[in-house]
């Protein structure tokens, strides 16, 4: 026996055996030239730490934003290869992760709707930071930093949130008359997105009561509630956002939940002595050089601009609404919001117009 372990050892140590270090055992792995040559890494005993920011990241429609990300050795030492870099944003229903960016060194590719718009930020040291610009209302949500050294893969996540607004949406035909893929649909059309959970969480959190379910992103039906009452789940219920769960996408059928950021133009009212028909409304918008204006841009102006107007007006789904943020008499209830009058068959109204700065 001790003849036999003798032996052994010196077949290791001859160096006829493929080399190990600490149990980590690296083998068959491909060098960067891809000519098939067998490469052997050995493991370094420093731990890569990659670190993000652990507070939300916030940003509105059209600006520019960087999302930082720094990446460290545990004891500090120097890369010997090219650190990979990887940005990934997580899809809010748990589905496959949508590629935003890699990069090797100083060259990256950026992927979909994040070509020509997202790239990286390397002015410091170990710094792998993602620069998105001209951010739109989808980029909101959870973004996942990957640094790649060799076998070495570690990440961390960071939270990037539009300041925006989620209100409520029911189409002309009624109540609870969208399947998931038309709820996407008609938000879309309002110059907004369906709302995430943390979106509609956030606007609970401010004071929207809603008895009304609604779709949100991730396929579930949910409705905020701020005052318990017995329509609305029961008096025995606290306060909060009551779940329906997930539904089917194209059988069931609720209103939806949107969600719009800030606008990069401007919404103003436009009347007439007598009044103006939609069709009538929509060309007196265009005559302005403007727009008539979608209810999500209502929404966004009156919440982030202060527009207060005691005056119905049309808007581009063909409801009529107007929006108070310093309530008064002969102006809707106590409260401030955007007030509606459905979708009115007849009637002569002013107009609100939306135009890009």
């Amino acid at each position: 026996l001790p003849l036999l372990l003798e032996a052994t050892l010196l077949q290791l140590a001859s160096g006829s055996h493929h080399p190990f270090y600490n149990g980590f055992y690296y083998n068959h792995l491909m060098n960067d030239k891809g000519n098939g040559q067998e490469k052997v890494v050995y493991f370094n005993g420093a731990r890569l730490v990659v670190e993000t920011s652990k507070d939300p990241v916030y940003s509105s429609n059209g600006a520019n934003v960087t999302l930082p990300c720094h990446y460290h050795y545990e004891p500090d030492l120097e890369a010997k290869r090219k650190i990979r870099i990887k940005w990934s944003k997580l899809r809010d229903d748990y589905t496959k992760e949508q590629d935003v960016l890699v990069a090797i060194g100083k060259t990256y590719m950026a992927f979909g709707d994040f070509r020509g718009r997202a790239h990286l930020r390397q002015a410091g040291r170990r710094e792998a930071s993602l620069v998105v610009s001209d951010v739109r209302l989808q980029d909101d949500g959870k973004y996942r930093c990957e640094v790649i050294d060799g076998l070495e893969d570690e990440s961390d996540v960071v939270d990037l949130r539009l300041q925006g607004i989620v209100f409520p949406y029911q189409p002309p035909r009624g109540q609870y008359q969208l399947n998931f893929h038309e709820a996407e649909r008609v938000c879309q059309e309002q110059g907004a997105i369906l709302a995430s959970f943390n979106q509609l969480f956030q606007a609970w959190s401010e004071g929207l009561d809603w008895c009304n379910a609604g779709w949100l992103a991730d396929g579930t039906v949910q409705y905020p509630i701020r005052l318990p009452r017995k329509p609305c789940g029961g008096l025995h219920l606290a306060p909060g956002i009551r779940s329906y769960g997930p539904r089917h996408r194209h059988l069931h059928r609720f209103d939806a939940f949107c969600f719009s950021s800030a606008l990069r133009g401007e919404v103003f009212y436009l009347d007439h002595p007598a009044g103006m028909t939609l069709e009538e409304a929509k060309q007196s918008c265009q005559d302005a050089g403007a727009e008539i204006a979608r209810v999500g841009q209502l929404y966004s102006a009156w919440k982030f601009l202060g527009l207060d107007r005691c005056d119905a007006g049309w808007l581009a789904d063909g409801s009529v609404r107007y929006p108070i943020t310093k309530p008064r008499a002969n102006c809707g209830p106590a409260e401030p919001g955007v007030r509606s009058f459905g979708f009115p068959s007849k009637g002569r109204f002013g107009v609100f117009c939306y135009k890009e700065r």
